[in-house]
């Protein structure tokens, strides 16, 4: 076996977040203030874009290696949990960041609400046939949280149902976690002003015009709701096993590049191997050249 994750790291050093004047995010502290404010969502000092731009390059150049050892390796699969209000930027992700990836290894899952037959099992029935399996990556763009976000927002259940499910889920994250999956969970977090924007150009342009929902009316007059849920949401399910990371969205390229830099991170912490080639295979192959 050769070094752990060696053949995806380059002879380049990678430019730090702190020297395009970011930091990076870190894992939410469940017993730590959490700030979910409008000023969260901006970042301050960052460098210009251009320099940006060739920090995120450099990441996702990381990140096509890096996918290319796990899925030769095949003991580990990897999960991107990506949750945000509405125009936070989950597709411009899955189309920027996970864009790194060879599409034959990876998987986009986006969650709706649910189908009746998908209502007629348990909540997390539909989210576990879409867990990757070892040597791919998965995306859910929204995911399993909605149970306990827009559920709890839009009383879809009483708060009898909905409350038992953050221990639900942090079992069966855990579950995940122990059988090689690690779960990196990002909350796109992006402020009131910076979402209004967003939608505005939505019905300016009419080639975006398709992605405004009457619903994206009603979700915003709920902010404050929204943002309770949240906060209880990534403080009660950011664990060792699957840690939540809030990132500032306002900007897009930033938030592109620090959710970068959050995969690459946990993907170079696995110990990855390219797997040796058989004593057999190298014998019959010996005077192939």
């Amino acid at each position: 076996m050769t070094a752990p994750s060696q053949h995806a790291r380059s002879d380049k050093a990678l430019v730090s977040l702190t020297s395009v004047g970011l930091t990076p995010v870190v894992p939410v502290n469940p017993t730590a203030p959490l700030d979910l404010g409008n000023a969260a969502a901006r970042v301050s000092g960052a460098a210009n874009k251009k320099e940006i731009e060739a920090a995120l390059s450099q990441r996702l150049g990381r990140l096509e290696a890096l996918q290319d050892a796990l899925f030769a390796d095949g003991r580990h699969a990897v999960l991107l949990v990506l949750q945000g209000r509405d125009a936070s930027g989950k597709d411009g992700v899955i189309k920027t960041v996970c864009g790194a990836f060879n599409p034959t290894g990876v998987r986009v899952t986006a969650f709706g609400p649910p189908t009746p037959l998908e209502l007629r099992h348990d909540f997390l029935w539909r989210v576990h046939q879409a867990v990757p399996p070892r040597g791919q990556v998965g995306v859910f763009n929204r995911s399993h949280y909605e149970d306990v976000l827009a559920v709890r927002v839009r009383r879809l259940a009483p708060e009898t149902v909905w409350r038992g499910r953050y221990a639900h889920i942090n079992a069966f994250e855990e579950l995940l976690h122990a059988n090689g999956v690690v779960i990196c969970k990002c909350f796109l977090h992006v402020s009131q002003d910076e979402q209004h924007e967003r939608l505005t150009s939505r019905l300016d342009d009419p080639r975006k015009n398709w992605k405004f929902r009457a619903e994206d009316i009603e979700d915003r007059a709920r902010w404050a709701e929204y943002t309770e849920a949240y906060h209880e949401a990534l403080t009660r399910c950011s664990t060792a096993a699957a840690p939540w990371y809030v990132v500032p969205s306002d900007n897009k390229t930033v938030r592109n590049l620090l959710i970068a830099d959050v995969l690459m991170r946990a993907m170079e912490a696995l110990p990855l191997h390219y797997p040796t080639m058989p004593d057999a295979v190298r014998e019959a192959a010996r005077d192939f050249r």
